[in-house]
């Protein structure tokens, strides 16, 4: 993942469902604080057991979610999200997320999951 800090857009994180239904204005603060990174087709992005510390949305590219005592799980594509579970529950990773193909994705760290994303599942 590359180091430097590129924002996220707005219009990316408008074509996430879970995400799409902010006010412009909380969508733009976000915006400006996840950053996004390349993430080669290989890669794990987060491993299951190990500690969360940021929310991820899928800009591009197509991701594998798979967990240690049942495989495979699911495939992400763009505008998916995935490592909310650990941040909203405060427990490890539940599963492990590699990138299949050459992947764009945003993050957040924590403490802008809980004041922006987080009361998004509220209702769940």
């Amino acid at each position: 993942m590359s180091p430097r800090h590129v924002p996220a857009s707005v219009t990316e994180l408008a074509r996430v469902g879970l995400l799409s239904t902010l006010p412009g204005e909380t969508l733009a603060k976000l915006a400006d604080r996840m950053q996004r990174d390349e993430v080669a087709a290989g890669t794990v992005v987060i491993r299951e057991g190990e500690p969360g510390d940021r929310f991820f949305v899928l800009l591009s590219g197509i991701a594998a979610v798979s967990q240690t005592s049942l495989g495979g799980r699911r495939v992400l594509r763009a505008g998916e999200y995935f490592g909310e579970v650990a941040l909203a529950m405060g427990v490890p990773r539940t599963a492990t997320v590699t990138a299949m193909t050459p992947c764009l994705v945003a993050s957040c760290d924590e403490a802008t999951f809980e004041e922006l994303v987080r009361p998004l599942f509220a209702d769940d």
